[in-house]
């Protein structure tokens, strides 16, 4: 939900942010960011190293970033997010701040706060600016739902005991259910 309805916000705002304090700036609003639960970062970890160490046994050239770190999608100093991870491939996108464009690969936990906003609002965002490929990992749920936008708008679904293809990466594929174990 939106700090303050009717008011609009600009990428000063978002960096001018107390450091306690974690929000998205999204079409002009800024969205806290509730405090993930042990669970959640218990899979953004696990996610996050699997996806490095396949990278480095690979020699790759991509770069995992777990949040918090900010993306400006459009590169238009507009729209700034924490994705849970980031996968990002051209090393030309990276700056201080963080990527500057579309990452490759974004990686969502839902939370029970970022269900609407994970599903609805990010997933059209993502989409819009070009990530190759969304990932929302829904722990309630116990499901995993892939979005591969160059190929087809149809999202594919996985429950976690599936394995789940990890489409930038050929023959990486990754089963939610054993990183809680």
């Amino acid at each position: 939900m939106p700090l303050s309805k009717g008011q609009t916000y600009t990428s000063a705002d978002y960096w001018n942010l107390p450091e306690d304090r974690r929000a998205e700036l999204i079409g002009g609003q800024l969205y806290d960011m509730a405090p993930p639960s042990r669970m959640h970062q218990r899979i953004i970890s696990q996610i996050s190293r699997i996806i490095g160490n396949h990278i480095e046994s690979q020699n790759g050239s991509c770069e995992v970033y777990p949040s918090p770190f900010a993306v400006n999608l459009e590169a238009a100093d507009k729209d700034w997010v924490e994705p849970d991870i980031s996968v990002i491939c051209d090393k030309n996108k990276l700056t201080d701040r963080g990527c500057s464009g579309a990452p490759d690969l974004i990686v969502e936990v839902v939370s029970p706060s970022s269900r609407r906003m994970d599903y609805s609002t990010k997933n059209a965002l993502y989409s819009e600016a070009g990530v190759r490929e969304y990932w929302i990992v829904d722990p309630e749920k116990e499901r995993t739902t892939v979005y591969h936008y160059e190929e087809d708008a149809a999202p594919t679904i996985y429950t976690f005991s599936q394995a789940v293809p990890v489409g930038i990466f050929e023959g990486l594929s990754i089963i939610i259910a054993e990183l809680l174990k």
